[in-house]
């Protein structure tokens, strides 16, 4: 990630056949030239970013919204994506920690979303924030901007 990644694919399996596999089936995927695998789970890489200080990101709203292409290009290219970006991984962040996360994971994760929601530089979009976070909080999901 400090070498300017933008993303990675936390928890998943990349080897061929790896799915077919049984889970007690070891495969050796480390005698090539260089590791391919990450025996990491998804949570020890969100715990990872956590420590460091990042924004974790689930989001997919571009392409739900029809953002892509050169649409995308539209946005990204002048920096408006910023006005998405950071919010929607902000909430789909949240998502993560109320559904899926251990406790110590969910106190660093909700300390990093509040450094973000601070960071943002309208007032208007960290209250739209706040108040989707509130609904994610009562059950609500898959909110994005």
């Amino acid at each position: 990630m400090n070498f300017g990644v933008s993303q990675i694919d936390g928890g998943t399996k990349l080897e061929l056949g790896s799915y077919s596999q049984s889970q007690n089936e070891e495969q050796n995927l480390n005698k090539g030239q260089f590791r391919i695998n990450d025996n990491r789970s998804l949570n020890e890489i969100i715990e990872e970013l956590l420590d460091q200080n990042m924004l974790p990101s689930f989001c997919t709203a571009c392409y739900r919204r029809g953002r892509t292409g050169e649409h995308f290009m539209e946005f990204s290219v002048p920096g408006f994506i910023k006005r998405f970006c950071a919010p929607n991984a902000i909430l789909t962040l949240a998502e993560y920690l109320l559904d899926y996360a251990p406790e110590e994971t969910a106190r660093k994760g909700w300390q990093v979303i509040e450094k973000n929601i601070r960071e943002v530089n309208d007032e208007k979009r960290q209250n739209k924030l706040r108040d989707k976070i509130k609904l994610l909080k009562k059950g609500k999901r898959d909110l994005y901007f």
